[in-house]
């Protein structure tokens, strides 16, 4: 399945409205507290991979599944700052093509 930055902050906004009564709101007042989740789930990837390796980490399958997991965590955090912080998808894409332009043309 492909899906687009759009697709993801779209879900996450469904997702923050279903628990709204439960979760922090997603707002300016709270883009540092996801950030933080978002490390936290950052250093749950590294640790599968120090734990296992990274060889065995991609090539065992339930390993693999765990990694792919907490990759997803970290994404749906990622999706949860934009949306504190008001970032859009072509303000995104016009800072990452920049960006990659630059770095094409070091060394």
């Amino acid at each position: 399945m492909e899906f687009t930055i759009n697709e993801i902050l779209d879900m996450q906004n469904k997702l923050q409205e279903k628990y709204k009564s439960k979760w922090e709101p997603i707002c300016v007042a709270t883009g540092q507290n996801k950030l933080l989740w978002m490390i936290g789930e950052i250093g749950e990837v590294v640790d599968i991979i120090k734990k296992n390796g990274a060889e065995k980490t991609v090539s065992e399958p339930e390993l693999r599944q765990k990694l792919v997991e907490e990759m997803t965590d970290v994404l749906m955090y990622y999706g949860d700052v934009m949306n504190c912080y008001s970032i859009t998808s072509d303000e995104l894409k016009e800072s990452y093509v920049k960006k990659f332009e630059k770095n094409m043309k070091r060394w």
